[in-house]
């Protein structure tokens, strides 16, 4: 049994698994930049008492499922959304899904997927694939970060949709109800909704740890970590910054490339409003993160680690907090 679905290849796992799920009731206009657009998806926040892997938990985007929840509801479609105790019930809701026709998003942890280069594979729960159908005890997978499909049988699959430790997805599922076509002008009236909404999350957190102000707040913090960490420990914490920045997300600085390409795409629904300047600016900012990436990798390796050094990689998340700071200001003035 296999669902009428057609896998596209993406850049970030939920945005593309949402932009896929989308697509025939589009007709194909929700990229995966629009989707990550609409949704609000870019974000930061460092959140040092929450540990993944033994380091801080550092978030370039929003919280898992935010991307397709916002997607859905700012296009007025109805969505359904489960979680299980019971691994048996899990895989019975998915089968009752699969045969009434929904293609099923599912949040599963990257650690056991056999797909995976082994070199990726470590335990991170708030991965998000697709399943379109099944052939008897295997189902098919539409993993967007991936050329192709593949198959996971029954027992692969319940490893990953129950997966201990953080974010433990608990066999959640997600899928769109079905409905009318999305038309064009419900697509413009998401797209000012989602930028209005990541301005909000940007420059309106009023704590340190999120947003601009967690940006710059983690630029300092990482001038200190030094005296206040140790060396290795310090280190260690870079490299769980370019870890979140480049296993988990998109490589350097890829979700602000995705949000400067939604701008870029945004442009041409809204035409007039200088999103088109804007988008450069996002495709600066995700340079100045690759760069930092890069300054951040010759200090846990051990090629670089001066007082110097912190301080240099402070610096540039501190010039990207105003880069980023600048373009949300300029969005933020825009006449809707």
């Amino acid at each position: 049994m296999k669902i009428e679905f057609e896998h596209h290849q993406a850049a970030h796992c939920e945005s593309g698994v949402t932009s896929n799920l989308l697509r025939i009731s589009s007709q194909g206009k929700i990229t995966e930049p629009i989707a990550f657009g609409i949704g609000a998806g870019l974000f930061f926040a460092y959140i040092p008492l929450m540990k993944i892997n033994n380091g801080p938990a550092i978030a370039f985007r929003t919280l898992p499922g935010h991307i397709f929840n916002r997607t859905c509801q700012s296009l007025g479609i109805s969505v359904i959304r489960k979680k299980f105790r019971s691994p048996a019930k899990a895989e019975s809701f998915l089968r009752e899904s699969l045969n009434n026709g929904h293609a099923v998003g599912c949040q599963v942890g990257v650690y056991y997927l056999p797909y995976f280069p082994k070199e990726y594979r470590f335990h991170f729960n708030a991965h998000n694939i697709v399943v379109y159908g099944r052939e008897e005890d295997n189902y098919l997978v539409s993993d967007p970060i991936m050329e192709s499909t593949n198959i996971l049988d029954s027992y692969q699959l319940e490893r990953v949709r129950f997966a201990k430790g953080a974010l433990a997805p608990r066999g959640h599922l997600y899928f769109p109800e079905h409905g009318p076509a999305i038309s064009d002008e419900q697509i413009k009236h998401a797209i000012k909704s989602g930028i209005k909404k990541n301005v909000r999350n940007m420059l309106g957190i009023p704590f340190s740890f999120a947003g601009v102000k967690g940006i710059k707040a983690t630029g300092n913090r990482i001038k200190k970590w030094p005296n206040k960490l140790g060396l290795q420990k310090a280190g260690s914490y870079l490299a769980q910054m370019v870890r979140m920045q480049e296993e988990i997300g998109t490589g350097g600085g890829g979700f602000r490339y995705i949000y400067a390409a939604f701008l870029q795409e945004a442009d041409a629904w809204l035409p007039g409003k200088g999103l088109a300047a804007v988008s450069r600016m996002f495709t600066q900012a995700g340079d100045l993160w690759r760069t930092a990436a890069v300054q951040a990798s010759g200090i846990y390796k051990g090629r670089i680690g001066s007082q110097q050094d912190f301080d240099v990689m402070g610096n540039y998340l501190v010039e990207i907090a105003e880069l980023e700071k600048e373009a949300f200001l300029v969005l933020k003035k825009i006449k809707w």
